[in-house]
């Protein structure tokens, strides 16, 4: 019956993301030409890379913003004091280097000399102390670590942080590639508004041009790039502008990706249906291009609605049969795992099994005895998703599916993508739950699900409390037992989400793209075009 049901399911599924499709217009093509190969077809510097993106962003300004393609195109033309490396270790970008105090307070920062911002302005220590303060404060990855601390300019160089309380985990946050501490110009900081900035000036290997809204996004190589020396290893190493630009197109529908990939109208594409692995794997100018990307979950709505009470939370997460969830979404076993903890399994120094029981439980009997405890009286539960991420959507018609079998009174709420985040955010009446996908970060305080802001914030005061205590933690060992404890807790008192599994990000490519790697997202320098 399981398996059979499964089947109606993803059929279902299917019937509505190609009704989805033929709804949907093509986005505008604006096409150019590549040059810049040689004679024997090898890949040389120049040309374009054309990349179809799935979702228009909210913003351009990376600090502000959760969104996977506002990280993706940010980082082209935006850098970091500190980034990581393909292990996850903290190494210098726009730092030469750094050094921390004996108690893990101050921090020295010595900045390279030469670096030039896209309008042609040498970046300094006052550049990088106003992209700090502003990072700090509005980007939701920084937790209390930075509560009541200091940025200061020394001399042009030279950058200091004093913190009010040491913490374990300060430089895995500085360098993290979730809402980045993006160091900017410090005039366009002074003139950034309540909007966000105004101009998108970083110092990156491409600056932005243009962003026709609906149709493209423009990169162009920056000629007077600074790179770092050494090997490329994750986001860390020698960054080259290969293509003398980069366009993002706009294009929400599935299919129209995937078929500018095959007659070549596009060299990239994200978010290629699951369905659709096989045959990226079966077309010979195609292939698929996969990326560890993190976990797949339900976030509970803590401050309004019906989701504001433990007990629905749990009677959700208990009726959740997962692997019928991934399989109904992924098709194909390659493309996800399953894991209870809330550090996807790639950061091992994190990864827990602390309140695994609670995880894959699939009892619809048990949601209704809960449900009847509590009096629920059919009340609907509204589950927010988009149709621009199929993933997204494709789960949510089979939770929706299972919770109505536990008894729930569940409805779907459908969005674009931008709509969709801004709801998440400043509309918490509308939605009760939402799926969503989690990043890999390299510490428990940057998962954005457990923050204080992340959509309406964290409501329960002891998990505030222990993220605290982890933030301000003077070792590691201190830090993992404590992160223990809050995900035993977060699974058996509180369930701010419930996780599905972990999945890889499915996007495909055409056989002229050439050295394209992935991390936390693909990286769209050190990768050139050929004819």
């Amino acid at each position: 019956m399981k398996w059979g049901r499964l089947l109606v399911l993803m059929l279902l599924t299917l019937l509505l993301v190609a009704l989805a499709a033929c709804s949907s217009g093509e986005s505008d093509e604006t096409g150019t030409t590549d040059e810049s190969t040689n004679k024997s077809g090898e890949a040389a510097a120049g040309g374009v890379l054309r990349v179809a993106m799935s979702a228009q962003p909210p913003t351009l300004d990376q600090p502000t913003s959760t969104a996977v393609v506002v990280k993706d195109t940010g980082r082209l033309m935006f850098e970091t004091l500190l980034t990581t490396d393909s292990k996850y270790q903290v190494v210098p970008m726009l730092a030469e280097s750094f050094d921390v105090s004996d108690d893990s307070k101050d921090y020295v920062f010595h900045l390279r000399k030469g670096v030039k911002f896209h309008n042609g302005k040498e970046m300094k220590a006052d550049d990088v102390v106003a992209s700090m303060e502003r990072w700090v404060e509005k980007s939701s990855v920084t937790g209390t670590i930075f509560d009541g601390a200091t940025f200061k300019a020394e001399d042009d160089y030279t950058v200091t942080l004093a913190l009010a309380k040491p913490s374990a985990l300060t430089l895995d946050t500085l360098a993290s590639a979730k809402m980045a501490a993006a160091i900017m110009p410090k005039e366009v900081i002074e003139e950034a508004g309540t909007e966000g900035v105004k101009d998108y000036i970083g110092t990156g290997p491409f600056e932005f041009v243009e962003w026709k809204r609906d149709q493209y996004i423009h990169f162009t190589k920056y000629d007077g790039y600074q790179p770092v020396e050494g090997e490329a290893d994750g986001l860390a190493g020698k960054k080259e502008a290969l293509v003398d630009d980069i366009y993002f197109d706009i294009v929400p529908d599935p299919s129209t990706r995937l078929a500018g990939l095959q007659t070549g109208q596009y060299d990239f594409a994200y978010s290629i249906p699951a369905d659709n692995y096989d045959q990226l794997q079966n077309t010979p100018n195609i292939k698929p291009v996969l990326d560890n990307y993190g976990e797949l979950v339900i976030f509970h709505n803590e401050q309004e609605g019906i989701a504001s009470d433990f007990k629905i939370r749990q009677a959700v997460n208990t009726a959740l049969d997962p692997e019928e969830i991934m399989l109904g979404t992924f098709t194909n076993e390659d493309l996800f795992w399953f894991d209870s903890s809330y550090m996807t399994n790639t950061i091992a120094s994190w990864a827990s099994d602390a309140g695994s029981k609670h995880y894959m439980v699939h009892d619809p009997e048990k949601t209704k005895e809960i449900l009847n405890e509590i009096g629920y009286n059919d009340e609907k539960l509204k589950i927010m998703t988009t149709r621009d991420y199929p993933h997204l959507y494709n789960a949510s018609v089979v939770i929706q599916e299972q919770l109505k079998e536990a008894g729930f009174n569940a409805e779907l709420v459908i969005f674009d993508w931008p709509t969709f985040m801004d709801k998440q955010e400043n509309d918490l009446g509308a939605w009760d739950i939402l799926i969503t996908g989690s990043s890999t970060v390299s510490t428990p305080t940057q998962l954005l699900y457990i923050s204080s802001t992340f959509a309406g914030g964290i409501a329960d005061p002891k998990t505030k409390e222990l993220l605290a205590e982890i933030e301000v933690s003077a070792s590691q060992e201190e830090a993992k037992q404590l992160w223990d404890e809050l995900q035993g807790y977060a699974w058996e008192e509180h369930l701010p989400v419930s996780i599905i599994g972990g999945y890889y990000g499915l996007y495909g490519a055409t056989d002229k793209v050439e050295g394209i790697t992935t991390f936390s997202g693909p990286i769209y320098w050190n990768t050139s075009v050929k004819k």
